[in-house]
């Protein structure tokens, strides 16, 4: 079974994408407080995204 061919690992990976482009406007020295309130959710879906790919594949957690 390849990496792309399951719902649950193309899911994880733009819940990845997503958690990581939440982080890139908190990290501009002249960002607003929602920003710095916007990397908890980020930070939820990039945890998220990586549960989904790591338990993707039968056996251990990677």
């Amino acid at each position: 079974m390849g990496l792309f061919d399951s719902t649950r690992v193309l899911a994880g990976i733009a819940l990845m994408v997503v958690g990581s482009l939440l982080f890139l406007p908190a990290v501009y020295p002249i960002s607003s407080q929602l920003f710095t309130y916007a990397l908890v959710g980020g930070t939820a879906l990039l945890t998220l995204g990586t549960w989904l790919v790591g338990t993707s594949e039968g056996g251990p957690a990677v």
